[in-house]
């Protein structure tokens, strides 16, 4: 299940999960003014995305956007990846549910990772400000980038780690 909260307690509660960590360690330089990639970050124009290699298989989509309707968003899954997703700036609304009750718009698209689902009223509605975080796993269809109250400029890291061998 979704983990969600300030990144502090995120990072508190899956310290014993050591496959996570190297995700941690780069958001820690993300939040440190100076850092390559605190400038980096900082550097994006809206609509920009910055793709960083880390360890281990573990990628981050550095993102500014502006966040859109509640009509434009949709649900999506993924197999390969568990997204940890941390917002540096703005505030976004998130909506997370369970893909077993919904219908499949887009079958699984390896190249993409992703399955995309019809629309559904009955999710859980997440409300994310800067220094937040939500961690989404293979079974938590989620929707993210909705605004609040109108469309608001965001800076936000999607880390893609490698869903753990069992």
């Amino acid at each position: 299940m979704a983990i969600f909260g300030t990144l502090v307690t995120v990072r508190q509660q899956t310290a014993h999960l050591p496959w996570l960590q190297p995700a941690f360690a780069y958001l820690e330089e993300l939040f440190t003014p100076g850092t390559a990639a605190h400038l980096k970050m900082q550097s994006l124009a809206a609509g920009e995305t910055f793709k960083r290699d880390l360890s281990g298989g573990t990628f981050a989509l550095e993102q500014v956007y502006l966040t859109k309707s509640r009509a434009q968003g949709v649900f999506e899954t993924h197999r390969k990846y568990v997204d940890v997703q941390v917002l540096l700036a703005g505030e976004e609304s998130m909506e997370v549910t369970h893909p077993g009750s919904l219908v499949i718009r887009d079958a699984y698209n390896p190249e993409r990772d992703a399955t995309f689902y019809l629309d559904v009223p009955h999710a859980s509605r997440l409300h994310l400000r800067a220094g937040d975080a939500a961690i989404y796993f293979p079974d938590d269809a989620h929707m993210g980038a909705l605004q609040i109250t109108g469309p608001q400029l965001v800076r936000k890291a999607v880390l893609k780690v490698p869903v753990p061998e069992t």
